[in-house]
């Protein structure tokens, strides 16, 4: 099938790539000439595991081509939009001025018959909206809604082998046939078993906002448990063993920490609370307020806890933060607590050092005034402290005792709760963790 994917971002770039690998001729659109001219030489603009050996893949093929031209959409069976929905700069509600201007421009070109799929993450509403934009335009087009559920790190993997595919379609003959396009560009995952829910347009949008709080809201449910723990002696760790042994709870995504950060998690809570407060239904969710607010308190606890093991003589001191981006496997520093706790200490006088595999180049973007270091042991050479605050392979496997040659005290903090308590303190290491004796 000829399919085009309208924003080359990191949601549309993994999809054109995975839709080509699935065996369909796609054309990718972005208005960034950069990202066109890397993703044409099968390089990603951003760390994805396995993306650019798909990209290569698939772009050598021929069954990928890029373009900053909307007009390489035409003769496509099928339009999928991928543009971003940041939170909007004037409050917490999303913007939706990509996804309208996408749309807008897409319609202009649209042929007989055409489907077009949103796949951004929207406030509920919007699909509607957008199906009257494009009724108005070309009144035998159909618009569906099919939300994203991609993993960062996973992102490949989660596309090509999705655990649900969801669409969003009217209830009447076109909704019927946009299901019936939609099942031949997923056969190949349909045909692995891949549960398929159809259903309306508001319900589709709700997914993924549903999904996004229920995760947050578990995470920090946990980081909750930590706060009493610190406070009455008790090991977060272990109580997430006990009660994630309980089939209703389950242990996964709960391992108390720093919290969560990111592109899709903070600003999607918060725009759906803002959705929510426009509809009349904001107590509804008026709980994703203290769940923001736990994750944003797990950094200036973790900021305390620098303090204090460094005496509260944190002016002058050498830390050294493993970690930028918001989770590992990737290079995205958006929102991420590992930076935003590093440029805390540097505001409070330490000399940060920051290392992370991945995610330097946009951390220096974001944080110019923290100091860099893409050598590891280089970066830990002389640390006062070392915090652990994105669990990379690298950072798990450390060898306590040949950390403990390079720094000047043997004092960490693990931010995520993911080493080995014993064997740092059988090496002579002060080790603290959040919600842990």
């Amino acid at each position: 099938m000829q399919i085009s994917v309208i924003g080359l971002g990191y949601l549309g770039a993994v999809h054109a790539a995975s839709l080509a690998k699935l065996g369909h001729d796609v054309v990718g659109v972005d208005v960034d000439p950069a990202r066109v001219v890397a993703l044409a030489a099968g390089k990603a603009p951003f760390f994805e595991p396995c993306l650019d050996e798909l990209l290569s893949q698939v772009t050598s093929s021929g069954r990928l081509t890029v373009s900053t031209d909307m007009a390489a959409v035409a003769g496509s069976r099928v339009h999928f939009v991928c543009v971003g929905t940041p939170q909007r700069p004037d409050g917490q509600a999303a913007d939706l001025s990509y996804v309208d201007a996408a749309v807008d421009e897409l319609v202009e070109h649209l042929g007989a018959g055409e489907i077009v799929v949103g796949k951004s993450t929207v406030p509920v509403g919007t699909a509607q909206r957008l199906a009257d934009v494009v009724a108005a335009a070309r009144p035998d087009a159909t618009l569906a809604w099919n939300p994203e559920f991609l993993r960062e790190g996973f992102a490949v993997q989660d596309t090509l082998h999705p655990d649900r595919l969801v669409y969003g379609v009217p209830g009447d003959a076109a909704g019927q046939r946009a299901t019936t396009v939609l099942d031949e560009v997923f056969a190949s995952p349909l045909a692995e078993g891949v549960p398929r829910i159809v259903t309306d347009y508001p319900t589709a949008e709700l997914v993924k906002v549903a999904a996004n709080s229920f995760l947050a809201t578990k995470i920090s449910f946990i980081n909750a448990m930590a706060e009493l723990c610190e406070v009455a002696g008790g090991d977060v760790a272990h109580l997430a063993d006990a009660i994630g042994h309980d089939a209703r709870i389950g242990r996964r995504f709960l391992d108390a920490g720093l919290g969560f950060g990111g592109g899709c998690l903070p600003k999607d809570i918060r725009a759906f609370r803002a959705r929510a407060d426009e509809l009349g239904a904001g107590d509804a969710v008026a709980f994703l307020g203290e769940v923001d607010a736990i994750n944003t308190r797990r950094r200036t606890r973790m900021v305390d806890l620098a303090s204090e093991v460094l005496g509260g003589m944190v002016e002058g001191a050498e830390v050294t933060v493993l970690g930028a981006a918001f989770k590992p496997d990737s290079d995205d520093v958006r929102d991420s607590p590992a930076l935003d706790v590093a440029a805390r200490l540097a505001e409070l006088g330490a000399v940060v050092t920051v290392h992370d595999p991945q995610a330097i180049d946009n951390a220096r973007a974001k944080r110019p005034e923290l100091r860099y270091e893409r050598d590891l042991e280089a970066a830990l050479a002389g640390a006062d402290a070392v915090l652990l605050l994105t669990e990379w392979k690298q950072y798990r496997d450390l060898d306590p005792e040949r950390v403990g040659t390079l720094v000047a005290q043997r004092t960490l903090l693990d931010g995520r709760n993911a080493l080995s308590r014993s064997a740092w303190t059988d090496a002579g290491w002060q080790y603290r963790a959040l919600g842990r004796r």
